[in-house]
């Protein structure tokens, strides 16, 4: 059997890069050959050094990597892995099964107008989609109509597990991201301000991005760093904080696999993936994040208890399952089986939201807790206050241009 899968220009540090070859290499793991065909945006100048930069940002892969979307040859399956991908394999002449790998709904990372309509239209190009998590599997099924199938959010339970020698800290570690408009780096530093203010003893590790960013609390920023460093930082802390407004991130489940209780987002793309223990879902506010980290604080009990819970749901989630349930679903797709029939899924976090409550709002209020106001002061934001530029058409342009470089 042969696959090819297309995807976007790789990225250092990507969670959605890194699942793919996982992925990849499970299939060739079960007999299968797999070709990676890869974005051309002019970062390398030829095949062998995009597998050199694979291997250099992803470990060592056993499929071929070849630059560029010109697809040759015969496959039995065809994956597009992201919404521009999806139009690439949709025209490919091929009688391959053409699949749709889909880690997040990626409409939202764009705002309303063409970015956003034309990953939405992705979904309806007619491929088979298989998709990490429960909640797309359930978008698909309900606002597209695409039979769906899925895999299990997992974690590397050799890398993400409890160490028992490790020396906790009174401490918050966040997955800070300001590239990334859906990891809500503004509200998460806003409700980390908070808890700073209200708690001045904690500490607050910051790690997921080499971008600083505007944060005027004391900190420690980690930038990127390697699986294993996170599961060590996991291990020291006493709560983690990952925002996703799209789909789950893979991080909170390493969070639970390595035993910390987890804050997240109390919204729909949350409810059918997170379990009830392990993880308190948090109204949209920062007071509201605020509260939820620092009830897992100043709470040991309820927090052991998390830790616990986590580490329970997370046992029999190791990556192999996620393969294995991937596999499944290759498996019927490349036999031309469709799903008997649409499944319904029923939420997985029922729990009421954590809510900001008077008392907060009153401590905050006595104690005049006012935040500063964040500018950009880095040289494209001081650039963008200049009014002949914002007034410019070709200078926008431009300087959108050279943001993007």
């Amino acid at each position: 059997m042969r696959a090819a899968w297309v995807l976007p220009s790789l990225i250092e540090g990507s969670g959605g890069h890194r699942t793919i070859l996982q992925n990849v290499q499970y299939l060739i793991r079960k007999g299968y050959e797999c070709d990676v065909y890869v974005e051309d945006k002019g970062e390398v100048k030829n095949s062998e050094e995009l597998r050199r930069q694979a291997e250099t940002l992803f470990g060592k892969h056993d499929c071929r990597f070849i630059l560029g979307y010109d697809i040759q040859g015969e496959y039995d399956i065809i994956f597009a892995t992201a919404w521009f991908t999806a139009k690439v394999v949709r025209d490919c002449n091929s009688k391959a099964v053409k699949a749709y790998f889909i880690q997040d709904f990626e409409a939202l990372f764009n705002p309303m107008g063409d970015g956003y309509i034309l990953a939405c239209n992705s979904y309806g190009y007619g491929l088979k989609p298989v998709t990490i998590g429960r909640w797309l599997s359930h978008k698909m099924q309900t606002e597209y109509h695409t039979p769906s199938r899925y895999f299990d959010f997992c974690a590397d339970r050799r890398i993400y597990r409890s160490l028992p020698k490790a020396k906790k800290e009174h401490a918050i570690c966040f997955v800070y991201q300001p590239d990334k408009p859906r990891r809500c780096s503004v509200l998460g530093i806003e409700a980390l301000g908070i808890v700073k203010f209200l708690r001045p003893d904690v500490k607050i590790y910051l790690y997921g991005s080499n971008i600083k960013g505007n944060v005027w609390f004391e900190h420690e920023n980690l930038g990127i760093i390697p699986l294993e460093k996170c599961n060590a930082l996991y291990n020291k802390c006493e709560v983690g904080l990952c925002i996703s407004s799209s789909n789950p991130s893979r991080i909170p489940f390493e969070m639970m696999a390595a035993g910390l209780p987890v804050v997240d987002l109390y919204m729909e793309n949350n409810f059918y993936d997170m379990p009830n223990e392990g993880v308190r879902l948090a109204h949209t506010t920062p007071e509201s994040i605020a509260q939820a980290l620092i009830e897992i604080l100043d709470h040991k009990e309820m927090a052991a208890e998390m830790s616990e819970a986590g580490k329970r749901y997370m046992a029999d989630k190791d990556l192999e399952h996620g393969f294995e349930q991937f596999y499944a679903a290759v498996s019927d797709m490349a036999a031309r089986r469709e799903p008997a029939e649409p499944a319904v899924y029923d939420r997985s976090y029922t729990r009421p939201a954590v809510s900001a409550d008077v008392v907060m709002d009153e401590k905050l209020a006595e104690q005049s807790y006012a935040p500063p106001v964040i500018v950009d002061n880095s040289l494209f934001g001081r650039l963008k206050r200049v009014g002949f530029i914002r007034k410019s058409k070709l200078l926008r342009k431009l300087w959108y241009k050279l943001r993007g470089l």
